[in-house]
């Protein structure tokens, strides 16, 4: 199938950029090229967009989309954690915008072979980089027990974290995990029956779960946001999509400590730490999708867009 992907927020995250026609602005999570493909539209001919995204898919299809717009548009396969060095090799030292959309794409989801879904039978994998070594077969087979709960409760708020754990190790002994189905079936016998017919699909706690750890996304996350911060120019807006609340309470407590670094103790009548706030949080609340947006891309329930501005 071809690389598809609704843009969420897509008018919301354009506003909260405050687009310079002149400009320089990064869309971090390339993907499909929607967000970066309308940021281009705001920008004169002296503008520029820098799309960045570690998925070969993404970039082959944003490429495409991107292509009427020549020379101000470059895109480069990486991680937008690594967004300071792509920068500096093209010369540029500061920006005026930049973007995260943290969701998976239609395309990682819809795509059988990808091994992202619980709905389709597939080799497990999950890799959203390609290149990397570690799959979701990996982790499944090969993480101890303990490990393993860790990551399901954590990363995936399962309250069934143990026994989805335990019945994962137990079955391994016999042969190994191979695929989403497998995976499915252990899940759902690991779940009370009671419980399985409320909440939404049995595994999607559990896959969401494997996948943020073999695609380290919370760890990208929180190194990269203060860096990232680093890179905008005086006035320059970070917005950044995410779409469950371990993602929102990185991004929501990283613009806070920008906003307002000092670390002394509240009795103490002056700041001594030294520590100076670098710009404001612009959204107080999350702002969410309305109710057209969800009625024709259900995918944007759980969707959030958070905003920072870099002191003037």
């Amino acid at each position: 199938m071809g690389f598809e992907h609704t843009s969420v927020l897509l008018e919301e995250t354009i506003e909260g950029l405050k687009i310079r026609p002149d400009g320089i602005y990064v869309d971090g999570t390339l993907g499909g090229g929607g967000h970066s493909r309308r940021i281009l539209e705001k920008l004169n001919e002296h503008g520029r967009l820098i799309g960045i995204d570690q998925d070969e898919a993404a970039i082959e299809a944003a490429g495409k989309v991107l292509l009427p717009f020549g020379d101000r548009a470059e895109v480069v396969r990486d991680n937008y954690c690594n967004t300071p060095e792509v920068l500096s090799k093209l010369g540029i030292d500061g920006i005026d915008g930049m973007l995260l959309d943290l969701g998976v794409s239609s395309y990682q989801l819809d795509t059988r072979e990808r091994g992202f879904s619980y709905r389709y039978d597939a080799l497990l994998d999950m890799r959203m980089d390609m290149r990397q070594s570690l799959t979701a077969r990996e982790i499944v087979n090969n993480y101890e027990e303990e490990k393993l709960f860790r990551i399901i409760r954590d990363y995936g708020e399962e309250k069934f974290a143990g026994n989805i754990a335990r019945r994962i190790a137990a079955a391994r002994k016999n042969r190994p995990i191979e695929t989403t189905g497998e995976l499915n079936e252990i899940i759902k016998a690991a779940i009370p029956a009671k419980m399985r017919a409320h909440g939404g699909h049995p595994s999607k706690r559990t896959f969401q779960a494997i996948r943020i750890e073999c695609n380290r996304e919370l760890e990208v996350l929180k190194e990269s946001i203060g860096k990232l911060i680093d890179l905008l120019n005086p006035g320059g807006r970070f917005c950044i999509i995410t779409f469950h609340s371990l993602e929102d309470r990185i991004v929501k407590n990283a613009f806070r400590e920008a906003e307002n670094p000092c670390i002394c103790p509240p009795s103490f009548p002056v700041c001594v730490c030294g520590r100076t706030s670098r710009g404001k949080v612009i959204t107080s609340r999350p702002v969410l999708p309305g109710e057209k947006e969800l009625l024709d891309n259900p995918r944007a329930k759980s969707a959030k867009l958070r905003i920072f501005e870099k002191n003037r």
